[in-house]
């Protein structure tokens, strides 16, 4: 028996316009309007202006690109650069072993911003990235418990296109966001050349009309970093690809960070990703797409995952990740509560995909269609390979086959545990390909017609022998399975 799979829709690159019309002014103007909404209020700022903008500004920056070198100890008052010893409480050790130099508490060691200063006004901002774009780069410092309340369209954009290394630094409560009441424009464009990092900043209220990127949109040549942001509530309206909170065709990489509560019409409620994708320690949680992949759409893409969670998405198929074409290795990642009114509440691997799983939870999704928790398509339609290790598959439902796993394509299980998942048939695995299962535990899972543990229709490998047990399933443990007692 196979079932069809199918992805809408072509895949275009990128969505950007032609260049800003703040590129058209002259660069003596442009440089006037920054010195006059930046560096015109004290002659320190005034110097900051003047001096040359480089990228190499970037790494001056303890939360720049390379933050993860610090860990980001968020309780370790006073941002140096050290090894942030948490025992050592009030600087008691200091950064070098030193002791009683610094203040008790640690109070005045915090780093002072090393960056230009962009004041409260969304004007300057402009100014400041435009000017940074003319310059070669930037790193620019926002201001603390400010809103830069964006309301002009520069083409597409509420802010010059990116298409030079770029740094914004937030700090508390920092936030970029498109007015309410004004026309739709995602909030950043990164162009080829443009690498764009963004520290502690919310992206909100970015909404396009038939283009890609309610966000972010990246480009192919492009890159974004964003180190502890939140990218939420921006919307996607059309666009062949979409991508709710970020449309990615070049490089992405989301470091200790939120990508929540975003809308795609189309694919990617998140993000949508043709290019390589990284996402460290993050959370892609509550997003929703009208069609596929709720939390992430990988197309011809790399995505790796570490940590975090996907959860709480909502889709047509694929509600948490929807890989098409696509390698993806995910470890240690919390996949649950995300929801299918297709096929696959969690994780859907199509048109020759590969998956590798390590250490993580896919629980408590759910699905109308095929598979509550994981995909892998058959031959017919591009057959895909998952591999999936010391992990859980747990109280995953749908209504129709596959509770925990629907297998048409080549899936192999290594120490892991198929437990509480429910089905019509196959409650625990429904297997159409090739699946084998070592030292893996498939257990009290329920079908409400046939195969509570296992169903088959292509090649299950037990290999008992490496300790795999068939138990406690309802009705039955299993149908068509050599080897495991029904």
């Amino acid at each position: 028996m196979r079932y069809q799979d199918h992805t809408q829709g072509p895949v275009r690159p990128g969505g950007g316009r032609a260049r800003s019309r703040w590129w058209a002014v002259g660069l003596a103007g442009v440089t006037g309007l920054a010195l006059s909404t930046v560096g015109v209020a004290a002659s320190p700022a005034a110097d900051a202006v003047g001096r040359t903008l480089t990228a190499a500004d970037d790494h001056s920056d303890d939360r720049g690109k390379h933050d993860d070198k610090a860990k980001y100890d968020e309780k370790a008052k006073g941002g140096e650069k050290g090894k942030y010893d948490e025992k050592a409480k009030g600087g008691e050790k200091g950064k070098h072993g030193e002791k009683g130099k610094r203040d008790d508490k640690g109070k005045g060691s915090e780093k002072k911003p090393t960056g230009i200063p962009v004041p409260c006004d969304a004007d300057a901002l402009i100014a400041a990235i435009t000017l940074a774009n003319a310059r070669g780069g930037a790193v620019l410092d926002l201001a603390k418990d400010c809103t830069y309340l964006l309301t002009a369209d520069i083409d597409g954009a509420g802010l010059p296109m990116i298409v030079t290394p770029i740094t914004l630094n937030g700090d508390k409560h920092t936030t970029i966001e498109r007015a309410a009441a004004v026309d739709q424009f995602r909030i950043f464009t990164v162009d080829v050349g443009g690498d764009l990092t963004l520290n502690k900043l919310t992206i909100t209220g970015g909404q396009t009309d038939d283009e890609d990127g309610g966000g972010i949109l990246v480009n192919a040549g492009g890159a974004l970093t964003t180190n502890h942001s939140t990218i939420t509530r921006n919307i996607a309206s059309g666009g062949l690809n979409s991508g709710g909170g970020i449309a990615n065709f070049g490089t992405t990489r989301i470091n200790h960070s939120a990508v929540v509560r975003n809308t795609a019409s189309f694919q990617g409620g998140g993000i949508y990703s043709a290019g390589l994708l990284e996402i460290v320690k993050s959370h892609i949680d509550n997003n929703t797409s009208g069609d596929n992949g709720g939390g992430i759409f990988s197309t011809n893409s790399t995505v790796t995952v570490k940590g975090g969670s996907i959860s709480g998405n909502q889709a047509s198929n694929g509600a948490a990740m929807f890989l098409s074409t696509s390698i993806s290795t995910v470890t240690g990642t919390k996949i649950t509560g995300n929801t299918a009114s297709g096929s696959t509440g969690g994780i859907r691997a199509s048109i020759a995909s590969q998956l590798t799983m390590r250490h993580v939870s896919l629980a408590d999704n759910n699905a109308s269609g095929l598979a509550g928790g994981l995909f892998v398509s058959a031959a017919g339609e591009g057959e895909s390979f998952a591999t999936v290790e010391d992990s859980v598959i747990k109280n995953n439902v749908t209504s129709l086959i596959g509770g925990g796993i629907f297998n048409g394509g080549q899936t192999v299980l290594r120490h892991t545990k198929v437990i509480g998942n429910q089905a019509s048939q196959g409650g625990g695995i429904q297997n159409d390909g090739t699946i084998s299962l070592y030292s893996t535990k498939v257990v009290e899972n329920i079908a409400t017609t046939d195969g509570g543990g296992i169903y088959n229709n292509g090649t299950v490998n037990l290999n008992t022998a490496t300790g795999t047990v068939v138990i406690k399933n309802r009705p039955n443990n299993c149908v068509n399975v050599p080897g495991c007692a029904g």
